[in-house]
């Protein structure tokens, strides 16, 4: 079997561009920080006007920055004024390259052609407010390796039926789960439209109760159990 991650490439122009998109009128900033050693293992998200602003620890060293806005900024230099100004955690030492690329939610309508996989991007692209794109595709990869590795033991070949089991226990979910990312996408957009904080404040509340934020903390680890 074949597993396809590249969105541009012979394969997927010809076999996996039926898909579900929505364009938001957002763009996305991306960077990496270089900052002084710290205990880095907790990611951060802070809400401003225009957007999200995420920052995903990749080491102790480096932190991975990624700002969502509505519209688009013309110049990458209010990005970095902006990691500066939200910036409580790091002394940072350098703000590398900004990259910039439309957002886009994604999920295709088919995951596999003969012995041909789809996977990561190329299956499902989802809003990064929730900071859960990753995650989706890290629960992709559980959910293979533990269908290859039923297969391998059973003495059975890695062909197809290794696709149609994985799209079977993977697509709705994925559905769902995206649906569900793009509805609070809405949600935060109606808020800054109309000034009413009810998504922040309840936000808020979830991640005071212990109760509440066990159980959000649990889905955005494993998903959703269907």
């Amino acid at each position: 079997m074949v597993i396809n991650t590249e969105q541009d490439n012979l394969i997927s122009r010809k076999y996996f561009t039926k898909k579900i998109e929505k364009k938001y009128n957002s763009y996305a900033y991306t960077t990496i920080i270089t900052h002084e050693k710290i205990f880095n293992n907790t990611a951060t998200q802070i809400f401003t006007k225009k957007g999200p602003l995420a920052f995903l620890p990749i080491s102790n060293f480096e932190t991975s920055v990624v700002y969502s806005i509505n519209g688009s900024l013309n110049q990458t230099e209010q990005i970095s004024k902006l990691i500066h100004q939200y910036n409580f955690k790091y002394k940072i030492k350098k703000i590398n390259k900004i990259d910039v690329f439309k957002l886009k939610a994604i999920n295709l309508r088919t995951y596999w052609k003969d012995n041909i996989l789809a996977f990561g991007d190329l299956l499902h692209k989802i809003h990064p407010l929730a900071g859960q794109g990753f995650n989706m595709t890290l629960r992709d990869i559980n959910i293979l390796i533990k269908i290859i590795e039923n297969k391998i033991n059973l003495g059975l070949p890695l062909d197809k039926s290794v696709c149609f089991e994985f799209e079977k226990k993977t697509k709705h979910k994925n559905f769902i789960f995206s649906n569900g990312i793009d509805i609070i996408h809405e949600l935060f957009n109606l808020e800054r439209k109309t000034k009413v904080k009810f998504i922040s404040k309840s936000i808020k509340m979830f991640g005071n109760n212990p109760i509440l934020n066990k159980f959000f903390t649990k889905i955005a680890d494993e998903g959703l159990i269907i």
